[in-house]
């Protein structure tokens, strides 16, 4: 293991966050292992060691001291890897479904980090965790769509920064069933279910959970189908799928959240159709699409819904 100082800067959209979720949304760590971070003293607000319940203000500067893994991603140049961007600091990849982001045990192969590293090594150095490989953000398996990696530790860390921040415009199709208002906002915590570790819940008392706000906008309708298109301003895992069975309108395909099957499609319906940032090198407003795979837009024809 060595270890490694990151420096972490507290914008605007980030004030009054606690500081343990800033950190986690920050630098992309798990729940485990900020708190560990905070047990050991490892996080600092403005040079004084910090605690975990406290909230961030806008100029701050938060230090944390890390241990980086030294076990990276088996580069692995078989799996598919549809680049719809790059340029000298980000690579903008089209993830399919059934792929994992990026692997969760040393050795793991079939993932999309297996592919970055593969066609672009210095992806491997970019990120914290080399098992990344760079990437920012991560998807569910059967969730397709864009997927954001960098190649440098400097844009992965503005990059984070910008996930943290708030910053990143993400919008996601959906295909869901039930009563759905024409457009609106949900803004629900969410938290691990204690008796069902792979799904979340709503937590209304805000107790365990991180908040998660969503804003929706249906596209198209036909019968009991409503085609949605959805903006996360947060990133907690699930977000769009248990807000939306939240609202009564679970994804078409997802059984975990009580969603409607459908024949023929293997997954559910949630494509992650757009990511916006502005550029770590540029300054400049990027954003990067990515089109409705053949899947789904036969789930649509199926149901004469137009796509999008």
């Amino acid at each position: 293991m060595t270890e490694r100082k990151q420096e972490l800067a507290v914008g605007e959209a980030a004030a009054g966050q606690r500081l343990d979720l800033f950190v986690g949304e920050a630098l992309a760590l798990s729940r485990a292992r900020v708190k560990k971070l905070f047990e050991t003293g490892a996080i600092r607000v403005d040079g004084r060691v910090a605690k975990k319940g406290q909230s961030v203000a806008a100029g701050q500067k938060v230090s944390v001291l890390l241990e980086e893994e030294a076990q990276a991603a088996v580069p692995e140049a078989d799996v598919p890897l549809a680049v719809l961007h790059e340029d000298a600091a980000l690579v903008f990849v089209d993830k399919p479904a059934g792929v994992p982001s990026h692997p969760l045990r040393p050795g793991e192969t079939g993932t999309v980090a297996n592919a970055l590293i593969a066609r672009f090594p210095e992806c491997e150095q970019a990120s914290l965790d080399p098992r990344e490989g760079g990437l920012c953000h991560r998807l569910d398996i059967d969730t397709s769509g864009v997927l954001m990696a960098a190649r440098s530790r400097d844009a992965w860390q503005r990059m984070r920064e910008a996930f943290g921040g708030r910053e990143v415009d993400k919008r996601y199709l959906a295909l869901v069933t039930g009563p759905i208002a024409d457009e609106g906002e949900i803004d629900l915590p969410l938290r691990h279910h204690p008796r069902h570790p792979d799904r979340v819940e709503p937590a209304a008392d805000g107790v365990d959970a991180r908040p998660a706000h969503s804003e929706f906008k249906v596209l198209s309708r036909e019968g009991e189908y409503s085609l949605v298109e959805v903006r996360i301003h947060t990133g907690v895992l699930h977000q769009v799928r248990a807000h939306l069975a939240a609202i009564g309108a679970p994804l078409v395909g997802d059984a975990l959240y009580g969603g409607r099957p459908e024949p023929g499609l293997s997954r559910f319906f949630l494509h992650a159709r757009a990511l916006g940032v502005v550029h770590p090198g540029t300054g400049a407003k990027l954003e990067v699409q990515s089109p409705l795979p053949p899947e789904l837009l036969a789930v649509l024809e199926a149901h004469h819904l137009p796509a999008p």
